[in-house]
């Protein structure tokens, strides 16, 4: 069983920074692409940001200069650094891991988190 745990959200001022912290846990051989999605109030989720095993990364163009992502391989974590936020940045913010190999799984899985909210408000 694979358990994966957001942290870091809160309520934060425009132009305001936070860091958020996903970490999966569990039998984890390798994780192929971690990521950041968010979805706001009546709206459909959305990928912020994700990064590979490797290193490689991708944005929404929303974020990009903005949020900045980095991954610890050793740790199954994955963080995102988050500036000049602005209001419509305020959303629940998920974590995801994609193509996870698990010992005693034959095939790869995703894994979301629960969840953590991030509100820009002043």
């Amino acid at each position: 069983q694979v358990q994966v745990v957001e942290s870091g959200g809160g309520l934060v001022q425009p132009g305001g920074s936070l860091r958020l912290s996903c970490a999966a846990s569990g039998s984890i051989i390798h994780i192929f692409v971690m990521g950041w999605y968010r979805q706001a109030p009546g709206k459909q989720r959305e990928l912020v940001a994700d990064i590979s095993s490797g290193g490689s990364t991708n944005y929404a163009d929303s974020v990009k200069g903005r949020f900045t992502i980095s991954r610890d391989n050793a740790k199954n974590t994955v963080y995102l650094e988050m500036n000049s936020l602005k209001p419509e940045d305020t959303a629940v913010y998920y974590c995801k891991t994609d193509g996870t190999l698990v010992r005693g799984i034959s095939h790869r899985m995703d894994y979301w988190g629960q969840g953590t909210q991030v509100t820009v408000s002043s």
